[in-house]
This record gives structure tokens, C-alpha cells and sequence, in this order.
């Protein structure tokens, strides 16, 4: 399979669960798209016709306890950011995700159910060359004590995270990923959200987070982990930050070219800096693959899959 092209979904796959602010049950089916399109959400299970939105940064309608995409008529679909970072992760450019509900399922926290269930499906190449928009210079983001920067990186996408919480368990955590799908697979997928019990509760009595539960988030109290079975990683705080950070510039709508930085950060963050690039034209153009490969060493091939650049930063990781 060659990676300077685009691809789909060879068929369709669903899971089910539950929406972690409702605790309703909820589908979500993902399927092939053509060329260009993107990820396409289709809300489905309305009282009129079914909603379908373009997921862009644009799309983004709220992004205080997970990220919402909407129109003008509205709220589409919550807690978009976990199955578009297992999409983009693992190199998937098109797919139609179809959503019965107003929210993605929570799963079990964390982008491996829905790398499963991409998996399943397959992935296709398609036609057209892959096109990403390739940083040409920093753009800067303040909110508060947070801070985010998108700069040039010629190598693909990095992300580099930093969080700091009061909580003495969670504490100050960092995490570097250069992101291609092995790594996406091996070091991110898995990684869960996370809270702290009195947040939690906090949030029940305001009425969300009712299907949140131990079996889809990590839970703290003030000195200890909650969950009897442990972490997955001993920094999967952080991993669960970088898989956010993957799933909310997956809105850019192409793979981006380029290092992001993030200190205390969160969605709000992360559509802000996005945001920013986008509206500063200078600061990104568009770029083919081969116009990537042109300016970069001749990749090897190793394993059945491309060593340089194009191959591991987006390329999918199936034979």
C-alpha cells in the first residue's frame, strides 16, 4: 500500500455504549466516505430528518467538558475528540461516522474501542494524493495559566503536552509523541479520561457525567487511585491529554504538518490554537504528498511499511 494517498474505511463498523454526560444508551457506526471529504458525522435518531455536519474547527460549538459539534441549528454530537483521534491516529482521511445519539459512546474512556472497530472495518486507499496543511510559522495561544503553540516541524506531527494539577497523585506530567500509528496504537490509544472524585460529584449534581463510571474514567480522590485495577500506564493522565490533543487537531480537517505545545491545557485550549492557525493565512498552506516527499530523504522500506516521514506520521497500519 502506498502512503502518499488517501484512505477510507474498507466497510463498516459499529460499536455501542453509553454517552458519558447522559448515561443513554447510544450506536455509532463508522463507514467509507469518498475523496476529500473528511470526517463526516451523522446524527441520526431525531425526531425530523437526520443532521449531518463536516467535523472542522469551525463545527465546534462548546468544549467545556468535551468537545461539541454543531451548526446553526445547534448541538450535533458530544465527545467528538476520542474516535476522531483513533482516525487520525491510525491514518484513516475519509470516514462517515453515524451517531444515533447525542453523544459518542464513552467505551470504555479511552480511542482503543474505536481502533477495534476501525480495524475491523479495514482500511482502503483511495485515488487522490493525501493533502496536509503544513505549519510555516508559530502561532501562540493564552488562556489563563494555559498555553499552546503550533510551530513549523518538518517531520509531521509532534505533540508535546504538559499538565499540572493540585491533586498530588496526578501532579505535574509530561509526554512527547511523534505521532504514526504504531506509536498511536502502542502508547496512546489505550489511555483513559481521568478525574478527581469531588469534580465528579460535582458534576453529578449539575446533571452530567451521569454515565460516567469506573469501568470509563480513572478516578482520584485526594491521595489515592480509585480504580482496583490500576493505571495503564503510570503517566496515562498525561497519554489521555495527548490522545485529546490528536482527536481535537484532527478538526483541522487535514493531518497536520507540524509540533504542538501544550501547557495546562484542555479542548478550549486546543480549538483556540487551531483556531488561530486558521485565521492566519500566512501561517499554513496546503501540501500534497509528494510535495512532503520531494523535500525530505528517501524513505526505507522496513516491515511492509515506509520508514520516512509519510508512512508513520498518517499512513494506516494494515497490509
Amino acid at each position: 500500500m502506498k502512503f502518499s494517498r488517501q484512505t477510507t474505511l474498507w466497510s463498516q463498523a459499529t460499536v455501542t455504549g453509553v454517552g458519558v454526560h447522559s448515561g443513554l444508551p447510544v450506536s455509532l457506526t463508522l463507514s467509507p466516505a469518498p475523496v476529500d471529504a473528511g470526517f463526516i458525522f451523522v446524527r441520526t435518531g431525531l425526531d425530523g430528518p437526520d443532521r449531518e455536519i463536516t467535523a472542522n474547527a469551525k463545527s465546534v460549538t462548546a468544549t467545556a467538558f468535551a468537545t461539541v459539534l454543531g451548526d446553526r441549528e445547534g448541538p450535533l454530537v458530544s465527545t467528538a475528540e476520542h474516535v476522531l483521534a483513533a482516525l487520525r491516529g491510525i491514518g484513516v482521511d475519509n470516514a462517515t461516522i453515524e451517531v444515533d445519539g447525542p453523544e459518542v459512546p464513552i467505551m470504555d474512556g479511552s480511542a482503543a474501542p474505536f481502533v477495534a472497530a476501525i480495524d475491523q472495518a479495514g482500511i482502503v486507499e483511495q485515488a487522490a494524493r493525501r493533502r496536509f496543511i503544513q505549519v510555516l510559522k508559530p502561532v501562540q495561544v493564552a488562556i489563563g495559566d494555559s498555553f499552546g503553540e503550533l510551530r513549523p516541524h518538518a517531520a509531521g506531527f509532534r505533540a508535546e503536552v504538559e499538565i499540572d494539577f493540585a491533586n498530588p497523585i496526578i501532579g505535574r506530567q509530561n509526554y512527547i509523541l511523534d505521532l504514526n500509528p504504531q506509536s498511536f496504537r502502542r502508547d496512546i490509544a489505550r489511555a483513559r479520561t481521568f478525574g478527581c472524585m469531588n469534580d465528579v460529584t460535582r458534576l453529578w449534581s449539575a446533571g452530567f457525567a451521569l454515565g460516567a463510571s469506573f469501568d470509563n474514567s480513572v478516578v482520584f480522590d485526594d491521595d489515592r487511585l480509585l480504580n482496583t485495577e490500576g493505571l495503564r500506564f503510570t503517566d496515562e493522565c498525561v497519554r489521555h491529554k495527548v490522545l485529546d490533543v490528536v482527536g481535537d487537531l484532527a478538526l483541522a480537517g487535514l493531518p497536520l504538518l507540524g509540533a504542538y505545545r501544550s501547557v495546562r491545557g484542555g479542548h478550549k485550549l486546543n480549538n483556540a490554537v487551531l483556531m488561530a492557525l486558521m485565521a492566519d493565512r500566512s501561517a499554513w498552506k496546503i501540501v500534497e504528498a509528494d510535495q512532503v516527499a520531494a523535500r525530505r530523504p528517501r524513505a526505507e522500506v522496513a516491515g511492509g511499511m515506509l520508514g520516512g516521514m509519510i508512512a508513520p506520521a498518517f499512513g494506516p497500519d494494515v497490509s
